[in-house]
């Protein structure tokens, strides 16, 4: 049996590793923006995402340690959006993965710069990657569509800003959550295909993409349901914002039952656009099922 707990330890040093060598020290000048940088990048997230790059290039036959700059870049843009997410213009909330947001510890200002600065190293670390130049280039419109305005992370949080003060429906929450959430989560199994040498309209990039798709509506679902289930020591941050916020969630729209019957469904779905890579994806397979059956 796949032992997923020592797959995620294993990865999630090699990660670190990868991370602390790309982010300049707290000692390097300008102190305060490398320190600020740190705080939320190692506050003990699950790496879920540059994990599912490695994950996906080791079902392609790829366990190259080329493949850990491309991920760590995936990590980048995740907690930049997280630390801007926390902030008193969209989330305003004062904890986040169990301790206080950035903003917090260090302002506003800095939170700002931050994130920018955790987004701008991400493209340096892809620019200078191991891989060749047009995987390279390949990774950078990828990570530049996922998190961008148009169907990306960006384009997804200004949907679920405005959307507050709309009727909810299931169109737009789809709308929403595809791009907000699930653009990165399919970026980064699309990271391991082309790390690994397949490019778009490859057939192994096309079933990883549909197996990212489906865990990123499964991911959110997921979140949505413990927004109204958890308690801010098992969720890591504050619960209840959703409703307060007036956010389109999945179980505003369909009910908490139902939530967790589509959750189930796309997990079905994300199994089955596995079933080309056989065992090879037994790390995908595991980290979908924690996806949709995790606590926290």
């Amino acid at each position: 049996m796949f032992d997923l707990d020592a797959y995620l330890s294993r990865q999630g040093e090699r990660i670190h590793a990868s991370l602390d060598r790309l982010v300049p020290p707290e000692t390097e000048e300008p102190s305060v923006i490398h320190r600020s940088m740190r705080y939320s990048l190692f506050a003990g997230g699950k790496r879920v995402r540059p994990i599912l790059a490695i994950a996906a290039a080791e079902a392609l036959g790829c366990e190259s340690d080329a493949v850990l700059a491309p991920a760590s870049a995936l990590e980048m843009v995740h907690t930049y959006s997280l630390i801007h997410d926390d902030l008193p213009a969209l989330d305003n909330d004062d904890l986040r993965r169990g301790r206080p947001t950035n903003h917090k510890v260090f302002g506003d200002a800095m939170a700002i710069l931050a994130g920018d600065a955790l987004l701008t190293l991400a493209f340096q670390a892809l620019a200078q990657s191991a891989l060749d130049a047009p995987q390279r280039l390949a990774l950078v419109e990828e990570l530049s569509v996922a998190s961008g305005t148009v169907r990306g992370m960006i384009g997804g949080q200004v949907e679920d800003l405005e959307g507050e003060h709309k009727t909810p429906s299931a169109e737009l929450l789809d709308k929403i959550h595809r791009a907000k959430t699930g653009a990165l989560l399919r970026a980064s199994v699309r990271f391991g295909s082309i790390s690994a040498g397949h490019l778009s309209a490859s057939p192994a990039y096309e079933s990883l993409s549909h197996y990212g798709e489906s865990i990123g509506l499964a991911f959110q679902i997921v979140d949505d349901l413990l927004d109204i289930e958890s308690t801010p020591e098992q969720l890591g941050k504050t619960p209840g914002k959703d409703a307060a916020q007036n956010k389109i969630t999945f179980p505003a729209v369909y009910g908490a039952g139902t939530s967790r019957h589509m959750a189930e469904e796309h997990l079905a779905a994300a199994h089955a656009a596995l079933q080309p890579f056989g065992e090879r994806a037994a790390a995908l397979g595991a980290i979908a099922n924690l996806i949709v059956h995790r606590n926290s």
